[in-house]
């Protein structure tokens, strides 16, 4: 592994970091711990794709092209897009990488642009996350996400922050979700095999409620700086 020692906390600074984890598993929340504890950036291909877009970079530019037409950017294109952003200055003690790579051909694209040091695969039960994402409530205003248990606003069906009507995205629906899990599992186990084989892979089970983060932290610091 990539090492260089932060005296001040005497952790790993240093690391490439692949992000994998269906949807509802709570990646979104774990990556903001990872990257406070350890300085380095989350990316996913969505920033990516934007920021190329913003800065009207060539292959950002190519990358519209698809996109306003409502097709796939093509492999050559999205791994254009995440060599160009891996060179900035905020990559340099690191980075992890969330929603790339989807396919193998893209996982030996990227390994021919950066040495990867650990892949963290985030799981939980498929009940679990069908409760998660089922419950999942969304303000139409301002995007504020609530839950029918664990956070539910004062008002039901009113947004606390800003009055907005709360609703249930089609696609956190329990029928959709189970799709959107059986799509993922499709597309990723391939991906899981071929990082286990390089011995990069680390379990990390997150079926603990969002309350247990900590513990979940934990596992992650674990297997980075074991």
């Amino acid at each position: 592994m990539n090492q260089q020692k932060n005296t001040k906390q005497g952790i790993l600074v240093k690391m490439n970091i692949v992000l994998l984890g269906s949807p509802g598993v709570g990646k979104g929340t774990y990556a903001k711990r990872i990257s406070g504890i350890y300085g380095i950036p989350q990316i996913s291909t969505g920033d990516m794709f934007r920021e190329a877009i913003k800065n009207k970079t060539e292959i950002g530019l190519k990358a519209k092209e698809y996109i306003d037409k409502g097709e796939l950017v093509p492999d050559d294109v999205t791994i254009g897009i995440v060599e160009e952003r891996l060179k900035k200055d905020d990559c340099k003690n690191g980075f992890m990488l969330d929603g790339f790579p989807r396919t193998i051909a893209q996982a030996e694209a990227l390994d021919k642009i950066v040495v990867i040091d650990k892949v963290l695969d985030f799981t939980a039960s498929e009940k679990i996350i069908i409760d998660r994402l089922s419950g999942r409530r969304i303000c139409k205003s301002c995007g504020a996400i609530y839950h029918i248990r664990n956070i539910i606003p004062k008002v039901k069906g009113v947004c606390d922050k800003c009055g907005g009507e709360v609703y249930q995205r089609n696609d956190d629906k329990p029928e959709a979700v189970k799709k959107r899990l059986d799509v993922y599992t499709k597309q990723t186990a391939p991906l899981i095999g071929y990082y286990k084989e390089k011995k990069l892979l680390a379990d990390i089970g997150a079926d603990k409620p969002i309350e247990q983060v900590d513990e979940i932290i934990a596992d992650v610091r674990k297997a980075l700086e074991e």
